[in-house]
């Protein structure tokens, strides 16, 4: 995934169709600078972690 998609996401009130590994997932913010996101399973909210934007991948309707 881009940063630009990735920020748009992250800021949107909108929930995205976003995975990771499979799982979806839900993006808190993105790292410019690392080009990385905050993230946690949808199911597990307390399961926070940084993954590389590369990795993510939007599944559109």
């Amino acid at each position: 995934m881009n940063k630009q998609r990735a920020q748009e996401i992250a800021g949107s009130p909108v929930m995205a169709n976003v995975t990771y590994n499979e799982i979806p997932i839900y993006i808190q913010n993105v790292d410019d600078h690392n080009e990385t996101a905050r993230i946690y399973p949808l199911n597990e909210p307390t399961n926070e972690q940084d993954v590389p934007l590369s990795h993510l991948i939007e599944h559109l309707q």
